[in-house]
């Protein structure tokens, strides 16, 4: 099988995030989508994120309705810093037997060579799904110059300019403003029912 990993902190999971997902299902002929919650990121260290077991909770309610997406516990049942090269070894492990396309953005594609064992990770990818939005421009000769065997690896996915972000919606909660259409209807209910991102 070809599985897809979708990681993230979702703080909260957003329609977005649903229409990338299922693009690169749809492009990359995935048989399956992990969507890997992410409980402490090296890479916002000092910025506010919420409590695990509440991005959990929301993005349970996210994927109960999409029988083609699934959560995996892969960074949450272990002890953090999560780097992801750490992650794909693990999930190599789990599926010896499946291809394992990490997902990534286009602006994460031109930080890659910043991330922590960058190599170690795009040996432990069979591929690398780039969700390309229209305006992306990527040097690839660059980042084969700085990263050796990754061109081979990368996958674009098109997808729609979609100006939907976590931080957007927590700061219309906070402030009060409609949000409502940002979030599937199982994900704005919870949120209401209790009280999730509101003002202290």
């Amino acid at each position: 099988m070809r599985i897809g990993v979708f990681g993230g902190t979702f703080d909260p999971p957003h329609l977005g995030h649903m229409i990338l997902a299922m693009e690169a299902y749809s492009q990359l002929k995935l048989d399956r989508l992990l969507w890997v919650l992410t409980p402490d990121p090296p890479h916002k260290r000092g910025q506010e994120i919420s409590p695990i077991r509440q991005r959990l909770a929301l993005s349970q309610a996210a994927l109960r309705s999409e029988p083609l997406f699934e959560l995996s516990r892969v960074e949450i049942d272990r002890p953090g810093p999560h780097f992801v090269s750490d992650t794909m070894h693990i999930l190599n492990g789990q599926y010896p037997d499946d291809e394992l396309v990490y997902l990534i953005g286009g602006d994460s594609l031109h930080d890659l060579p910043n991330w922590d064992r960058p190599l170690e990770f795009i040996q432990a990818c069979h591929a690398l799904g780039v969700m390309r939005r229209p305006d992306d421009e990527v040097n690839l000769p660059w980042l084969e110059e700085q990263l050796p065997g990754l061109t081979p690896k990368l996958r674009f996915i098109d997808v729609p300019l979609l100006e939907i972000s976590s931080k957007q919606i927590r700061q219309r909660i906070s402030d009060g403003m409609p949000y409502r259409y940002y979030l599937l209807p199982q994900v704005y209910t919870l949120i209401c029912k209790r009280g999730y991102y509101r003002q202290a």
